[in-house]
Order: structure tokens, then C-alpha cells, then sequence
């Protein structure tokens, strides 16, 4: 690859050298791609010149030949001047170094893909070379050269198939497999090849099995992979080792013959008999098929065969006692390398405990030197280890230098002794670990504390000799480090003092002790509260313990906390008060003049709780059956422990699964009739269903009354109406409360809902009415397609009813709330209403009104659905609704200089951050309109940055929990000749980002709302309803509400 001759190329690598800044950079190589576009341009000219030649007449020839051709009257041919392979050659050469300098080339790949059929070895080289580094797999010019690669692996000449095999790995696309992958066996099987291609071949195989396992065709290979393991050269067969142990991954029964061959491998290398020089590293024979040998051998379940089982200890012996650390780096790696792998092997297959014993000695050693590497590596084995349950024992041996290990330099060796103390702790040095890791949690980093917080917490639930020790823990923990302590920690807590009625005056006290101190967190004040407010009466004889002195205290904090701690505050003002008996008047006035205070407050919640509990305190004797103490919580496991469980057990992909099956499961939110204790429902009045936690859907559904019948989901009153409302009070805690009054439902006779599954497909295909006597007015999709650029208007009419939909957004968050209005006089009975999220927005009700709050989780167009069912006179009415929280709600429109923005433009270089596609069927519309659209996408427009008119250069921000604040960029370019088709990139920091936003614009594009006329409605068999003036008409209190 010497640049001798390429006296271009070696100029302009010494231009972009010199270059004092990168803004000269860039310079440099805008006027060198210019010269390059000129320069393949000028050829494809004379190319077209030279296929107009052979049908032109002489004197159009002549004129040709004037132009740009030489003439030779003799044979009547002329020849075009164009590009010699050599300049073609020095052309592409410089294409790819401005690739590598991080510029993008979107030209000049034909002439690279060209270069691949050159008769000669350089001008090939640089073909191979570019188009694999240029061009991915997707690439239409790769189709071009499918034969000529072809043709270079089924010929003779070794040096061209080894460049075409390391193409054909490099890129590993699906017509790549298609067509080569049968050519690439033969190539590897063959006996007259040498090992030079074979061992390419073999890798070449391995890329586009692991790409396409669905083409690659291995049946059969059994056989074939024995032989290849008979290979004497180690070349080869360390790249057959890499394939065999990719086959037995996904199928080890049919590779069962391969197995006793592996152990002679393993017997020939740690014996080292026949290994060359060069194969041999810092003494070790080839330490690099050592482990993927001993990695195949752990995929297959076990070894019978007596022999080979014991050949294959005594392997793992001799590699157990001849590892040590030593001074050399480069050593040390190696043989650890194999060590670490011989160690995996040996726990899988379930050695005996000498062997086991031997293994943890040789860990303790490892944790115990200064090399931090060697360190880390010690204690995630030994974290392996603890799988097998005879040597937890032995483990617990090292918990001291286990435990100094939490005080390491480096944060990943703290995080690995975190692990496996984790992972050790059981009944009998529970106390320990939970004290140490209480020590270390004051000076633990940032970092590491929400991590350390919920194993401390989790372990104190599972092995707490008691639970006052328990209590004890989990206050500290939340006083050491409550920012970092989750609200599933107080929660528990807060669990097991309402179910054990010894523990109530212990854990009293000690909330209350930490109120005495100045500065406490805002999570220790809810939890303080909480268990004061129901249980502070019990401490009434204690010094300082008195309903007025524990109200001033608490009060103190009351300025710190933040709106959403406000309503706890609240309710326990309303316990404390409940409980002064006998009634102190003065206290009454302060707790009054609280209530007075926040009567007006802005925020709905502490509002609504505000006024409630000013007019309950006012009735004396009655408020103690009102404000009765909290039932005491059903018993289920606990949801740290479920938590902590399903991250041992589960996979990544089964843990997706599951949390996709949850979430469908227990985040539809339910709105249903609520009958009152009379009979008959009041006319549009909605009742609220309680919300079934995400944390705690196993296992509790039966408890919660909560039933799926015909896919929907409804909650069966078990009790009999309460006499105080339903809704009064239900929810002291907010998110705790996890058993509310009961609430009895007005089930629809017939089966108006869909299921689960059926309605996730809903979210995201377009979703239209049932089947059903009533139509709709107006066009159901232009209505939602309104609201995606719109934050208010009517979701959905009919001849009954109307549905009108306002929200706010801001950031990843929304709130949408939901207008019915019954356009009759007659009620609308079995109303129901599931709200059903996509896996990628969390959606919530809030207890005042019934406003959704919308969290976006990352980036996806899937939406949410309201599956919406009532019934008027003989009439049942069910559609399915899709609701406007789309991916464009969430982006914030940001205007870019042309500074900002091209530094960030290029540094998203290539797929998957950086996605082209030219997008056909758009209608028609001038860039005006275009930029119209797009503001009202929240996308904002930022003119001048691209020097062509025509064009179009965009920015937002998108907002979501996964990618939080992530700046999106866009360039959209149109052809003034043909308006319907336009080539769009789309560029973000997030692959998923990228392709959901690419998806959505496009859609935008193509499906751009139009007027249309509204579908009157159909006459009904029923009596009209009598007229109505317009100010009483709801539908029309509803739109003047919306606008």
C-alpha cells in the first residue's frame, strides 16, 4: 500500500497536515471533493459520448470527435478520454482518507466498486479496500459486484480471494450470504487450498452466519467441523474454533462428535506438543484457542463419556496450579485469560468441591494483589462463583478483604465488591454487610449510591432478624443518602409498620427523634409524617411527644418540601387534629388557618385536600370515623425483592418481554359508572377506578378485586356501598394507598372492549369504529391528525356525545385531559373508558378532574388509545380512539447558527445516528408551506445554512427519560422540477431516535390533513331529544371551553 508515485495524494495528506485549524481543514477538503465530483463527472461525459458514437452518423461522429474524442479513420473508433485506473485509483485512495477524517462522501462509490473488476492487484486492492470501509450492506452498487467477487473466491489466484473473502466479511449482508456463503464452504473444506485463504474463509463463514443464520445453510456440518478440528495448522484451526464455537451456541446436539476432539486440542496445547514458535506468547502455546475452545465446551450440557471427562480435569488442574501472577503485563493477560475461562468451565461442569475449594483460594489471592486489572477480575468470578452453593461457605472467608475492596481507587472494583457482597449476604453476616454498607454509604460517590441504597435496602427486608432492626436501617438510609432512595424503599416500610401493631410505637419514636434534627431530607419528612400523622397518638405520655408539640415540629419543615409532599402534609395536619382529644382549640386554629391558606393554592391536589379537610374537621365526633386509622396492606412479596429476583433470573430479552407483558397488563387506566346507593346513575357523571400499581401487578389482582372478562378490565365491589363517598379521602398517601374504598362498577352487557394485545396493535395501526347503529360526525383520522399539531380540540362527536381533548406539554411530560359532554337530555349509561399506553409513554391519572399525566420513556410512535364505550336507549356505542401524545409533542423547537450547527452535522457521521431516504407521494407544497408545517411540528426551520434555495435545514430537541434532552438535526432537499418527492436525513445522537423521528416527518409528508366534508348522521329509531338553547347545550359549552 506504499504511496510511491501518488505524488497527489502525498500532497494533499501533507496540505491537510499543515493545516493550522480545523476551519482551514474543512476548506482543503471541500475544494478536493470538488475537484474529485469534477473529475468523475467529467468521465461519465466522455461515456456518454462514447454510447452516442455507435448510432451517429459520420458527420455528428466528426463533430463528436472535436469535442472530446480522438479519430481514427481507419478503424472509424474513437476513444474517450477518460480516467486511467490509475487516476481513478489515486481518486478513490483520496476519497477514503477524507472518509477517515470524518467527512461524509456521498459520491465516487461506482468508481470504488469499479476498481474491484481491475486485472491488476493494486487498482483491486484500493476497490476492496474503499468499498468495504465506503459502502455498507444495504449499498444498491454492492449488487454490482456480487459476480466479480464471485468470481475472485472460485478462481486461482490466492491473493485476489483473500481480498474478496475479507470484503465479503467485513460487510456480511444478506445477499452477500445468499450468494457466496456455498462458495465460501467449498473454499474452506478444500484440502488443495492453503491455510492462508482457508483460515479468511472460515472467518468469512463466521461473519455471515452470525449476520444471517437464517441463509447460511450448516446442515450436515457435523462432520465437516470434526475434520476441520484435526487441522495441524493453528491458524486455521483457531478460526475453526471461533466457528464451531458459534454453531454450538445455537445447536449443540448436533455437534456432539466435536466435543472429545476439543479436550485433545486443549491436551495437545497445555502439554504444548507440536505448537509452533510463532503461535506461542510469552510462553503460553496459543493461549487465543485455549479459551474459545474451553468456551464451546461450556455449551454443551455435560460430558458422559468417563474418559474424556477425566482428560479434561486433569487439563483444568494443570491450568489451575500453573497460573500465578507475575511481573510481565502482557503474561499476566494471557494466562488469566485462560484461567478466568478454565474457571466459568469448571462451575459448569459442576466439579468436585476440592476443585471448587482450589478455585476460590486462587481468587482470594487475585483480590487481594495491587494490579487493579487482575483485582477486578478476581472478585467478578468470584461474584461467578456463588452460584455454587457448596462454596458460599468458603466465599465468606474473604469478607474482610471483600469489604476493603468497597474503599478501591477505582469505581469499577467498588461496584464489583458491591456485587458480591450482595450476592454473599444471607442470615448469618447480614448485620455485618448492612452496617458496612451503611458506613460506606456517606462516602460513597454519587454514582454508586442509588445502587448501594437499594441492595442495603433489600438485603435488611430479606435477612432482618427483627424488624425494629429493620426500621433502624431503613432511616438511616434515607437520612445518609435520600436523594438516592426510591419511593418503592419508604413505601415497604411504611408497609410494615401498618401490618405490625408492635412495631408502631418503636417506629414512632424514631421519626420522631429524627425530626429534632435541622436539616433533614424531603423523603424523611413524608415518611415522618405519614407515621406520626397515624400513629403519633401513641406517644402522647412521652415528653415532647404531644399532638400540638408533634404538629409545630412537623410544621417547621413545612416551608422546605416541595408541592408534591404539601397533601401528606396535609393529611397528617387532619390526623394529628383527629387524635387531640381532648380537642385543643389552639392547635384546631393553626391547623385551620393552614387549611384557610392553602384553600387557593393553584395546584388542584393540595386544593382539593385543603378544602375537604377544612369542612371533615369542622364535624367534631364524626371526623374520628371519617379519618379512621389506615387498614392494615394485604400481604404480597415485596416489589424490591421481585425487582432484585427478575434482574438475577431473567435474560435481557425475557426481562423486555416481561416488562412489555406488565406494562400492557397494569397501566390501562380505567374511567367506569359509579353508581350511587340510590340506583340510578347520575346523568354524565364519571367515577374514577383505582389505577393497579406497576410495581405490584403479580399477585395482588385477586386481593384488589380485579377481574379481565372478555379482555376488559373491571374492578367487582366485594363489600357493600360505604356510606361516605367513594371518592372522599380514598387516597390519604397519594401512590402509597394501595387499598382504597371500594368502588362499585355498572358492568356494560355486552363486551365493549377489546384485549390487551389486540389493543396494542391498535396503538399503532390507524384505529376505526366498530361496528355499531351510530355514526360519527365528522372524519375520525383528519380529527387526530388535527390534534397532532394542536394542543386542544374535539377528539371525537357523535349524534350523543362528545369527546374534546386539551394538554399542555413540556419536556418529556404532558397532561391531557379529557372533556365528555352529553349532548341529550337523557343519560348515557355502562359509560366506560380504558386508556391503553404504548410501552413508551407512562401514563397516569391524577385525582382531581381525571387528567392523564404523560411521561415520555424514549422515543417511539406508538400511541396511546382510548377505547370508549356508553350506551343510549337501545344503542351501544364503541370506538377506539387514538390519543394525540405523539413523538412531536415532545420536541422543543431550537434555532442553530451555521457555528452550532455543522460541528454537530458532521460529527453525526453514517447510519444508524444519520439516516437518508428519498421520499416519494408528498403532496405538493411550496417551501413556504413546508416551513409552515414543520414550525407547527415544533421542529424549527433555520434559513441560510444551506446554500441551495431548495433546501431546507431544521432543528429540535427531543425530550425523553431514556435520551433526556437530545438535539435532533434535518435537512430536507426538494426538486423545484417535481414537488411529490424530496430526499430527507435525519441526524440525532440516539439510532432510535433517528428512525422514529425519520418515520414520523415522513409520515407527516405524505398524510397531510385536508378538510373534508363532515359525514351527517344517520337517522336513529329513537324519539329526538327536546331542543335545546345554546347556552345550555353542552357540546357547545365544550368548544367554547376548548377555544
Amino acid at each position: 500500500m506504499a504511496l510511491s508515485g501518488m505524488r497527489g495524494l502525498s500532497v494533499f495528506i501533507s496540505d491537510i497536515r499543515n493545516c493550522q485549524n480545523k476551519e482551514q481543514e474543512r476548506l482543503r477538503v471541500d475544494k478536493e471533493l470538488g475537484n474529485l465530483r469534477t473529475r468523475f463527472k467529467n468521465e461519465k461525459a466522455s461515456l456518454s459520448l462514447l454510447n452516442a458514437f455507435q448510432n451517429c452518423s459520420l458527420a455528428v461522429l466528426l463533430l463528436q470527435c472535436m469535442v472530446g474524442f480522438e479519430y481514427v479513420s481507419s478503424g472509424m473508433t474513437c476513444k474517450p478520454q477518460g480516467l486511467t485506473h490509475y487516476e481513478k485509483k489515486k481518486y478513490v485512495w483520496k476519497m477514503l482518507y477524507i472518509y477517515m477524517l470524518g467527512y461524509d462522501v456521498d459520491f465516487g462509490h461506482m468508481e470504488a466498486v469499479s476498481l474491484i473488476s481491475a486485472p491488476k492487484y493494486p487498482e483491486k486492492q484500493v476497490g476492496y479496500i474503499v468499498t468495504s470501509c465506503l459502502l455498507n450492506e444495504n449499498h444498491d452498487f454492492l449488487r454490482l459486484a456480487i459476480n466479480t467477487v464471485r468470481n475472485d473466491i472460485i478462481g486461482r489466484n490466492e491473493t485476489f480471494q483473500c481480498l474478496a473473502l475479507t470484503l465479503v466479511g467485513n460487510i456480511g449482508g444478506r445477499e452477500f450470504a445468499e450468494s457466496l456463503a456455498p462458495d465460501v464452504q467449498k473454499l474452506l473444506i478444500s484440502s488443495s487450498v492453503r491455510p492462508l485463504v482457508r483460515k479468511k474463509a472460515a472467518l468469512c463463514l463466521l461473519r455471515l452466519y452470525r449476520k444471517n443464520p437464517d441463509v447460511v445453510n450448516v446442515d450436515g456440518w457435523a462432520d465437516r467441523m470434526a475434520q476441520l478440528l484435526d487441522e495441524r495448522d493453528l491458524g486455521v484451526l483457531t478460526s475453526s474454533m471461533s466457528l464451531l464455537v458459534a454453531l454450538v451456541a445455537n445447536n449443540h446436539e448436533a455437534y456432539w462428535s466435536c466435543l472429545p476432539k476439543c479436550v485433545r486440542i486443549l491436551e495437545r496445547l497445555i502439554r504444548n506438543q507440536d505448537v509452533p514458535q510463532e503461535y506461542t506468547y510469552y510462553g503460553i502455546p496459543s493461549p487465543w484457542i485455549q479459551v474459545r475452545t474451553m468456551r464451546a465446551l461450556q455449551y454443551f450440557p455435560t460430558i458422559e463419556d468417563p474418559n474424556t471427562r477425566r482428560s479434561l480435569f486433569e487439563v483444568l488442574q494443570r491450568i489451575l496450579m500453573g497460573t500465578d501472577v507475575v511481573k510481565n503485563v502482557n503474561k499476566n493477560n494471557a494466562s488469566h485469560a485462560v484461567l478466568f475461562e478454565a474457571l466459568a468451565l469448571v462451575m459448569h461442569l459442576d466439579a468436585e468441591k476440592e476443585m471448587m475449594s482450589q478455585c476460590i483460594a486462587l481468587l482470594g489471592k487475585f483480590i487481594a494483589v495491587r494490579e487493579p486489572n487482575i483485582r477486578y477480575l478476581g472478585l467478578e468470578n468470584m461474584t461467578r462463583m456463588l452460584m455454587v452453593t457448596e462454596v458460599q461457605e468458603i466465599i465468606k472467608r474473604h469478607q474482610a478483604q471483600i469489604i476493603t475492596s468497597l474503599k478501591d481507587p477505582d469505581i469499577s472494583i467498588r461496584r464489583r465488591a458491591l456485587d458480591l457482597l450482595y450476592g454473599m449476604c444471607d442470615v448469618s453476616n447480614a448485620k455485618d454487610i448492612v452496617e458496612e454498607l451503611l458506613q460506606y454509604l456517606s462516602t460513597a460517590d454519587f454514582a454508586m449510591r442509588e445502587e448501594l441504597s437499594l441492595k442495603a435496602a433489600i438485603l435488611a427486608e430479606k435477612f432482618a432478624p427483627d424488624l425494629s432492626w429493620y426500621v433502624d436501617v431503613i432511616l438511616q438510609l434515607i437520612d445518609k443518602a435520600g436523594d438516592f432512595v426510591s419511593d418503592d424503599i419508604w413505601f415497604r416500610v411504611v408497609q410494615f409498620v401498618t401490618n405490625n401493631e408492635d412495631l408502631q410505637p418503636y417506629a414512632a419514636l424514631k421519626a420522631r427523634s429524627y425530626l429534632d434534627k435541622p436539616a433533614i431530607h424531603e423523603t424523611m419528612v413524608k415518611v415522618s409524617a405519614y407515621i406520626l400523622g397515624e400513629y403519633g397518638h401513641l406517644l402522647a405520655r412521652r415528653p415532647g411527644c404531644s399532638p400540638k408539640e408533634i404538629f409545630i415540629i412537623i410544621n417547621e419543615k413545612l416551608p422546605t418540601v416541595s408541592t408534591s409532599t404539601i397533601p401528606l402534609l396535609l393529611s397528617t395536619y387532619a390526623k394529628i387534629l383527629m387524635h387531640a382529644q381532648p380537642p385543643d382549640k389552639e392547635l384546631q386554629s393553626q391547623i385551620w388557618a393552614i387549611f384557610s391558606k392553602y384553600e387557593g393554592c393553584i395546584d388542584s391536589e393540595i386544593q382539593q385536600r385543603a378544602v375537604e379537610y377544612h369542612a371533615l374537621s369542622r364535624k367534631g365526633a364524626a371526623l374520628m370515623d371519617i379519618l379512621a386509622e389506615m387498614p392494615k396492606f394485604p400481604e404480597r412479596q415485596s416489589s424490591l425483592i421481585k425487582k432484585a429476583e427478575d434482574s438475577e433470573a431473567d435474560t435481557a430479552e425475557q426481562s423486555a418481554i416481561k416488562l412489555r407483558t406488565q406494562q400492557q397488563a397494569s397501566n390501562a387506566l380505567v374511567v367506569t359508572d359509579q353508581l350511587p346507593a340510590n340506583g340510578s346513575p347520575p346523568v354524565g357523571q364519571l367515577g374514577i377506578v383505582k389505577v393497579p400499581s406497576m410495581t405490584n401487578t403479580d399477585g395482588n389482582t385477586s386481593e384488589q378485586g380485579v377481574t379481565r372478562e372478555n379482555g376488559i378490565l373491571t374492578v367487582i365491589d366485594s363489600q357493600p356501598p360505604s356510606t361516605t363517598s367513594p371518592d372522599l379521602l380514598g387516597d390519604l398517601l397519594g401512590p402509597l394507598a394501595i387499598e382504597g374504598p371500594p368502588v362499585t362498577t355498572h358492568q356494560s352487557e355486552p363486551s365493549v372492549a377489546s384485549g390487551v394485545r389486540a389493543a396494542d396493535a391498535l396503538a399503532i395501526e390507524p384505529v376505526e369504529d366498530l361496528a355499531s347503529n351510530v355514526q360519527p360526525i365528522g372524519d375520525i383520522a383528519e380529527r387526530f391528525h388535527a390534534l397532532i399539531v394542536k394542543d386542544s380540540g374535539v377528539l371525537y362527536e357523535d349524534p350523543y356525545i362528545q369527546i374534546g381533548i386539551k394538554a399542555e406539554w413540556r419536556a418529556h411530560q404532558g397532561r391531557l385531559v379529557l372533556f365528555l359532554g352529553n349532548k341529550n337530555v337523557a343519560p348515557l349509561l355502562s359509560v366506560q373508558a380504558m386508556i391503553l399506553p404504548p410501552s413508551n409513554l407512562q401514563i397516569e391519572r391524577s385525582l382531581v378532574q381525571c387528567p392523564l399525566e404523560v411521561i415520555n420513556l424514549r422515543p417511539s410512535r406508538d400511541l396511546a388509545v382510548l377505547d370508549f364505550s356508553y350506551k343510549f336507549g337501545t344503542h351501544v356505542v364503541n370506538v377506539k380512539l387514538r390519543l394525540p401524545a405523539v413523538l412531536n409533542k415532545f420536541l422543543q423547537p431550537i434555532s442553530l447558527s451555521a457555528e452550532e450547527f455543522f460541528p454537530q452535522w458532521r460529527s453525526l457521521s453514517g447510519p444508524p445516528l444519520k439516516l437518508q431516504e428519498v421520499v416519494r407521494g408528498v403532496k405538493p407544497m411550496s417551501l413556504a408551506e413546508m416551513t409552515n408545517l414543520f414550525n407547527s411540528l415544533r421542529v424549527m426551520v433555520c434559513p441560510g445554512l444551506d446554500p441551495n434555495t431548495n433546501n431546507l435545514v431544521a432543528s429540535t430537541t427531543f425530550y425523553s427519560e431514556s435520551t433526556q434532552a437530545m438535539l435532533c438535526l434535518m435537512r430536507i432537499e426538494t426538486d423545484p422540477a417535481d414537488r411529490s418527492q424530496l430526499r430527507m436525513t435525519i441526524a440525532s445522537g440516539d439510532p432510535a431516535l433517528t428512525f422514529e423521528l425519520k418515520e414520523f416527518i415522513k409520515e407527516q409528508l405524505v398524510n397531510i390533513p385536508s378538510p373534508s366534508t363532515p359525514v351527517p348522521p344517520q337517522a336513529q329509531p329513537i324519539s329526538p331529544p327536546p331542543p335545546k338553547t345554546a347556552t345550555s347545550d353542552p357540546g357547545d359549552l365544550l368548544a367554547g371551553l376548548l377555544n
